[in-house]
């Protein structure tokens, strides 16, 4: 009986204040809509991250000298060179691929960076180098063929976008004004989009056989980085440890960097970046509820 009338006092006061109830009503949901949506949010953004990044979470990076490893990975592409003997040696990758190359495939990649000229546009691009074979088993094209003369290339949708390349394009590598050496190559391939990436960032590059970077950088046996894909993600501490083994005995000749790491570094981030959000979210929806509840108050004071 009792509760009978109290619901019945509670409906009468809602049908008499009823633009009011529907109001409270109202925010109470905005308010549970809102922070809801925000967790979802923050899932969603996690596990976009961690699908995008698992994709190159199994690659090793080797580079030249000292310095450590496991760290956070410096830009792709670009020459890391800062004198004529910092570079890792034949003798080295193939130390490196003695070491690791039961965890999977690893292949020595020359890197500059150089001017380049298409039609009337100019601009600055990665340029690549690779050896025959690994030209066959890393990369992927899209549209047309892989390289196999010196004077052919492919290169990467991003590229190609930006200076309107297709099939048959030909650019010109350096600069005559600054005395660079002038090669004309032609593009016979273009690659599928790979997104970022580690190892090699070619989205944005020139990438050609071993043989024509040679011809016009030099350097012939004298490897800006060696890469890892390895076959199992697990086996990158393994394998990382094998290489600095094998070469860092007595000194540090290499560093090796882990990619792993760089995505477990990124997705903590992304998890406390989603938490504080979410407490954003809670504190409005506490402010919000606090506001209905003393307006809610006040009318019944008012009665």
């Amino acid at each position: 009986m009792t509760k009978d009338i109290i619901f019945q006092l509670s409906m009468r006061s809602i049908s008499l204040h009823f633009l009011r109830s529907v109001l409270a009503a109202l925010g109470i949901v905005i308010g549970v809509v809102a922070i809801s949506s925000m967790g979802m949010m923050g899932a969603n953004m996690t596990m976009s991250v961690t699908e995008e990044l698992s994709a190159m979470a199994n690659v090793l990076v080797v580079k030249p000298g000292g310095g450590g490893s496991g760290g956070m990975m410096g830009p792709p592409g670009g020459s890391s060179s800062s004198s004529d003997d910092d570079y890792i040696s034949k003798e080295q990758y193939e130390d490196i691929d003695r070491a690791a190359g039961k965890y999977g495939l690893v292949y020595p990649l020359y890197s500059d960076s150089k001017t380049i000229t298409v039609g009337e546009q100019e601009g600055r691009s990665t340029i690549y180098g690779m050896r025959d074979e690994d030209l066959d088993t890393v990369l992927t094209v899209e549209e047309g063929a892989l390289p196999k003369t010196s004077s052919s290339v492919v290169i990467g949708p991003t590229l190609a976008e930006r200076y309107g390349l297709t099939i048959g394009s030909r650019i010109t590598i350096g600069d005559e004004d600054k005395d660079d050496s002038v090669q004309k190559v032609r593009v016979v391939g273009i690659l599928e989009e790979k997104g970022m990436s580690m190892d090699l960032n070619s989205d944005n590059a020139i990438i050609m056989p071993e043989k024509a970077y040679v011809g016009i950088f030099g350097g012939e046996g004298e490897y800006d980085q060696v890469n890892v894909i390895l076959n199992d993600i697990d086996d990158a501490d393994t394998a990382t440890e094998a290489i600095e083994d094998q070469l860092n005995r007595k000194e540090d000749e290499v560093q090796v960097q882990d990619s792993s790491r760089m995505m477990e570094s990124i997705t903590s981030t992304v998890g406390t970046l989603t938490t504080f959000v979410m407490a954003i979210a809670g504190i409005s929806l506490v402010v919000a509820a606090t506001s209905i509840f003393n307006v809610m108050m006040m009318s019944v004071t008012e009665r």
